[in-house]
């Protein structure tokens, strides 16, 4: 089932509107409406909003929800990649558990979330490779290959790679937000 197709029901379920779901994510009617006729592709940050004011993990798009693996094979990873996107997510916990862990690869000057994000929880990032600019409140803080950091979610954030190649981390972050 198409992205769109899948809100759409979705919004159905729950007794919604297009603009009672544009109004609590904090978008446009239009662009909820382009959305569900698959016209056009969301943003991450977009998406985040719209499984947030529907009441689920945006992994509800992209997985199944029943699933209970204790061993994530390399190439069974649950990937999130969203068109026009150059930020790959791989899920590399299973799904439905407190802890949430994801090797998040971003392309040269390419970002995380195209405005500071903010969530419940906690999280911390490791770099494996390339250099990392994060955001966070009103500081910045540059990583290189074997820093980590650790944020406090519900503080506004955001990941920017600042280098000439792909930055490839590992973040955990609990409650389970993807």
């Amino acid at each position: 089932m198409k992205l769109g197709q899948q809100i759409r029901e979705l919004r159905k379920q729950k007794g919604m509107s297009i603009q009672g779901l544009a109004k609590e994510a904090g978008l446009s009617a239009g662009l909820i409406s382009q959305v569900e006729r698959d016209l056009t592709t969301p943003s991450v940050d977009t998406l985040w909003s719209v499984a947030k004011a529907l009441g689920v993990h945006i992994n509800y798009f992209f997985c199944n929800f029943e699933d209970k693996k204790a061993i994530i094979k390399s190439g069974e990873r649950r990937k999130l990649i969203l068109p026009n996107s150059n930020v790959t997510y791989e899920l590399l916990s299973p799904l439905n558990r407190n802890m949430e862990v994801l090797l998040v690869k971003i392309e040269p000057g390419e970002c995380s979330h195209d405005t500071l994000m903010v969530h419940e929880g906690e999280e911390c990032g490791y770099v494996l490779q390339g250099t990392m600019k994060i955001k966070y409140g009103s500081t910045e803080y540059i990583l290189q290959e074997g820093d980590s950091i650790y944020l406090d979610s519900t503080i506004p954030h955001r990941y920017v790679n600042i280098g000439n190649s792909t930055a490839v981390s590992i973040w955990t972050m609990t409650p389970a937000s993807y």
